[in-house]
């Protein structure tokens, strides 16, 4: 009778390591499509956005600023900003958001 219960027990904390793996699995799996993967995609599209970005192309930075796009370099980028025609020289990232819009070839 006790060899019976020994087994019960043990087959019972099985059951439990493998309800704890699969659950912990499943959150894993819930955090890569509703957050990661989303993340990554708009990463990439960001990315591409900067990469498109040509001289005259109306754009906005993480901080807010709006200017025109006067000269692209490998990471930086010049923009002219104002009525007096400022230049200010900005990194490719901080580029936020493209408002020029152009025609697809």
């Amino acid at each position: 009778m006790l060899s019976y219960l020994t087994q019960n027990v043990a087959v019972g904390q099985t059951a439990g390591a493998w309800s704890s793996v699969i659950m912990l699995v499943l959150i894993i799996v819930f955090f890569y499509f509703l957050i990661i993967r989303p993340q990554k995609k708009q990463e990439k599209k960001d990315a591409d956005m900067r990469n498109a970005l040509r001289i005259g192309d109306e754009v906005v930075t993480n901080g807010g600023i709006v200017g025109i796009v006067f000269s692209i370099k490998d990471d930086t980028l010049v923009i002219e900003t104002g009525s007096d025609r400022s230049k200010i020289r900005v990194m490719k990232w901080a580029v936020a958001k493209n408002l020029t819009v152009h025609e697809e070839d």
